[in-house]
């Protein structure tokens, strides 16, 4: 296990943390005391859903790790029983499986803070917990603050004139504590960030092509946002709005999400062009995330008012939903999902620039294409190879996502291997008995 964590290491004082993991592995168990006692917190364990909901009623319990597949309850059920019954008590599901529609169970009926894949990497369960207990301490803050405020505002109204000194005082008082109420909302909505992310890869495992790309279009979108000069909360609902951009899809059927939109009927078209009002309306009951919302919602339109759901021209499009369709279009055009031929990056970059001023803004073309340029000239400086398990090094960077059996995302492009990653990478091959696709990044001067 990797042990070299900066800001979750021994130093922490966590002796008044309890933490339960419930799994019907003992190894899995034995792991997670291992990993967690040793940073001071008090461990609890159950080998199952009905031993933990005991555990929980016998003992005071801050956090749940919980295991997705079990006999008799699983981790679904057993989440949704401890929200029912004791909401405060923060859950992290641990899942090894590409079950999407169990997932999907946990995450809405059990209300989880986030989920972690298996095999996990320690420094990001670690801090995983770290951030989730941090949160919930700021959220009883929070609560404590705003008790204090209603305590205080039903004091002043007993004041009198005579008191007016005692007045300004409490006043100043209640002023401060609303200043920090604000910067504490300011912090749980940053946790929308982990929401997004978790919708995101469950968008990705519905969909048939490559993983990878909903973060791809956000990291290009966000580049081309910044060039444009949008501020930074634009460009943070741009990022978030790439992630989320199909996940009104999820009321597709699996043929028609596979479809190219040229080669719909009328009646497939009527149904397809209705995802940006879906996932538009998905996201409707999450404030911080309004302003991704309404990028999903146009980003179908067209710069000469040709495109839906609203048939919206030229500047009454919102500049992000402007930049989202171009980039949401080059990987669409690359996939088969606009036309019906899958085009090569350089032939959807043509289409693009064929398509200015009808499908797309001119300058957000030539801006997408900037970016592209810059990526093509830093990928010239490198190179990738593809190396089996025992070839592996310490220090070497992931070209490519490492996948199993083309769904389940093991680990992301750019991740820095380390010897513990290395040693899960051989433990998982022999539990498949066969060989991982591994791509590795070298400099194309060696």
């Amino acid at each position: 296990m990797n042990d070299d964590i900066n800001d979750t290491g021994n130093k922490t004082d966590n002796s008044g943390l309890t933490l339960l993991f419930v799994d019907d592995e003992q190894n899995i168990l034995s792991s997670l005391k291992r990993l967690f006692r040793s940073r001071g917190y008090r461990i609890l364990t159950a080998l199952s859903g009905k031993e933990g909901l005991a555990v929980m009623e016998n003992d005071s319990v801050d956090l749940i790790i919980s295991d997705m597949r079990m006999p008799e309850m699983d981790g679904a059920a057993f989440l949704q029983q401890a929200a029912s019954r004791w909401p405060d008590v923060v859950r992290i599901l641990l899942t090894g499986y590409s079950d999407i529609t169990s997932t999907i169970a946990a995450v809405n009926l059990g209300r989880i803070y986030r989920y972690v894949s298996k095999p996990w990497e320690d420094n990001d369960i670690l801090l995983t917990v770290k951030r989730a207990l941090e949160q919930k301490c700021l959220e009883k803050e929070r609560q404590r603050l705003e008790a204090l405020t209603r305590k205080q505002n039903a004091q002043l109204k007993t004041l009198n004139a005579s008191l007016e000194d005692k007045v300004v005082a409490r006043t100043s008082e209640l002023q401060q504590a609303v200043s920090f109420l604000e910067l504490a909302q300011q912090s749980l909505n940053e946790s929308y960030c982990t929401t997004v992310e978790v919708f995101s890869n469950l968008v990705e495992m519905r969909e048939h092509h490559g993983r990878g790309w909903n973060r791809r279009i956000a990291h290009q979108v966000s580049q081309v946002a910044e060039l444009s000069g949008l501020d930074s909360e634009a460009v943070r609902n741009l990022h978030y709005a790439a992630l989320l951009r199909n996940i009104g899809k999820i009321s597709l059927s699996d043929q028609l999400v596979r479809k190219s939109f040229s080669t719909m009927n009328d009646s497939e078209s009527r149904v397809f062009i209705q995802h940006p009002v879906v996932g538009a309306g998905v996201l409707m009951a999450l404030e911080p995330l309004q302003g991704a919302a309404d990028l999903i919602h146009h980003q179908h339109e067209n710069f000469d008012g040709s495109g839906f759901p609203d048939g919206l021209k030229g500047d009454a499009i919102l500049l992000g939903a402007r930049i989202l369709k171009v980039a949401g279009d080059y990987h669409d055009l690359q996939y088969g999902l606009l036309l019906s031929a899958h085009l090569k990056p350089s032939q959807a970059r043509d289409y693009l620039l064929q398509q200015r001023g009808r499908r797309y803004d001119p300058d957000v073309v030539a801006l997408l294409q900037k970016v592209l340029g810059r990526q093509a000239e830093s990928q010239d400086k490198i190179a990738e190879r593809s190396v089996k398990s025992n070839g592996l090094q310490s220090g070497m960077v992931l070209s490519r996502d490492l996948m199993l059996n083309d769904e389940i995302l093991l680990l992301s492009r750019g991740h820095q291997l380390s010897e513990a990653i290395i040693e899960r990478i051989y433990h998982m091959e022999e539990s498949i008995d066969r060989d991982l696709e591994i791509y590795v990044l070298i400099d194309r001067e060696d």
